[in-house]
This record gives structure tokens, sequence and C-alpha cells, in this order.
């Protein structure tokens, strides 16, 4: 188990900042299905197979439904989010073997010290630069030990785009939430009005998720010494297919292939990632 200790970079305006610390993102989002997050972690537990004790990050872990149910299964679980309203929450459920921090995951959390490192139900893909995705992902890889496991969980892409509700509304304890949603080249969007019952001023909040694919991941990971083994379109694990899978799961390992990694980051230089058009920052820091 890692020492927990809250550390955020030098805040600046950034939608996922005040959304998911707002009490409205609470309220809209109370009803996930706490049954189906513990089916998917035992399923993934069930086909990854970690030691008894393995050191497991839940990385972007919320009020921590995910990383409960993995400290369940006999592991030393980490979790860390940038939310402090979320990591409140999660600390109450704190107990040997399962700690929680704010962080934000551009900033490095560990340096071989975990075995798995989980990042689920879309909790990647929120920034506004290429090169902070990657820094992720460095730290991802910076973090696993030899061999260790990166499960990544994100939306398909190309099906939640052609199933996009345009307009709903949603009434939770007399709030009336007005969400619209559309995409563009390189993102999908959720604009949320909160309608409160007071009939105060209407206040709205944007979620914003780059429209990162298959292909993209496979990239990224490489750069840093990451290699996608598994794919899969589902919680139950199911085959991915690009047109009907409703998620997009990646299992990655870290390799030793540090020449090839250094090579990759290289060619990187010259290209470009399909995020937002740019040819992302590249620093000697990220490598």
């Amino acid at each position: 188990m890692i020492a927990v200790a809250d550390r955020t970079p030098t805040e600046r305006h950034e939608w996922f900042a005040s959304w998911f610390d707002s009490p409205h993102y609470h309220r809209l989002y109370a009803g996930r299905d706490e049954a189906e997050a513990a089916r998917f972690v035992d399923t993934l537990i069930g086909r990854l197979r970690p030691r008894q004790g393995a050191a497991v990050l839940d990385l972007g872990c919320g009020t921590g439904r995910h990383a409960r149910r993995l400290a369940s299964n006999g592991f030393e679980v980490t979790g860390l989010d940038l939310a402090a309203d979320s990591i409140r929450l999660a600390r109450e459920h704190e107990r040997p073997g399962l700690r929680f921090g704010r962080h934000d995951m551009r900033a490095a959390f560990g340096d071989e010290t975990f075995d798995c490192v989980f990042n689920l139900f879309t909790s990647f893909g929120y920034f506004e630069r290429a090169d902070e995705h990657l820094a992720v992902v460095r730290n991802v890889s910076r973090s696993l030990k030899a061999g260790g496991r990166f499960v990544l969980d994100f939306l398909n892409v190309k099906r939640a785009e052609a199933q996009l509700t345009p307009h709903e509304m949603v009434v939770r304890d007399g709030v009336r939430y007005a969400i619209a949603r559309w995409a563009d080249a390189d993102h999908i969007f959720k604009r949320i009005d909160v309608h409160a019952a007071d009939g105060s001023s209407p206040r709205t909040y944007l979620e914003r998720v780059a429209k990162f694919t298959l292909e993209d991941f496979r990239l990224m990971f490489a750069l840093y010494g990451l290699r996608a083994e598994e794919i899969y379109g589902d919680y139950e694990l199911g085959r991915f297919d690009v047109e009907t899978s409703p998620r997009l799961i990646v299992v990655a390992r870290k390799t030793d292939d540090t020449a090839k990694a250094d090579y990759l980051r290289e060619r990187f230089l010259r290209m470009r990632l399909n995020v937002s058009g740019e040819t992302p920052r590249y620093e000697a820091s990220m490598r």
C-alpha cells in the first residue's frame, strides 16, 4: 500500500474540476448500477487473476465503488481522483487495504508501485491538450511493476455517437436537468442545464470526452512501453465490435522493450494524434 497524500497541480478552470465536485453531479448520477460495477470487477479479476495481496490502483476512482469491490477481492487498493467531494465520500469506506487520495492523474503517482492499474467508466479523455493525455499514459506505465497490467474502460466512440440522444429532461429531488448531447470531429459533448426547484437562475455544466479509438490507444500505449493484449466490448468481456459494442475495454501489459518505446516517441514527434488536430507539445519531461 502506498502512502496516500493529496496532490493537485496548479488549478485552472477545467470543466471536470467544477462539475465532478458539484452536488448536482452526484444527484444526477445517483442511480448508477452498483451491482453491475461489482460484476464487472469480479469478471475482470477472474480473467486477469492477480495474486492475492496485489497492489492495485483505481485511477479516477470517483466515490470508490470499483475500488471497494477490488479490495473485497483481497487486494491492497489505492483510489485516486481529482474531485475533492468524491474523495471525501470515498474515504468514509476506508479500512486496512483500502485508501483514497485526491490527485490529478497528470502528475506522477508512483514508480513501479502497482501490479495493476484500473481506469474505469470513461475516466479518461477529459483534457484539453493531447500531451496531457499522454502524460497520464506515461504515469500509468511508470507506476506499474514489470509485467504489470493496465485496464482502461472507455466508451465505444462510434456506437456512442450513432446513438446520441440529442435532448433529455431528468428530474431529481425536484431539480430539473435539461441535457443536450452532440459531437464534433474530435469530441463528444454533453451540456447540463440545472433548473433548481426554487426558481433561481439556471446553472450550466459541460462534459467533453475525446473521441479516442482503439488505434489511438494502441499508439499512446506503445509510446510508453504498454502493449495492448486483450480487447473487449462490454462488461461481460465479450468480443469488441466497433459497430455494436457499447464499451471499448483494453487490457495492456507493461513490457521491457524500452528501446522500441523510445523509438516510437521520437517518431511521434512527426505525427498527429487524433485528438484535436494539433501536434502534441512534447517535452523532455514526458520521457
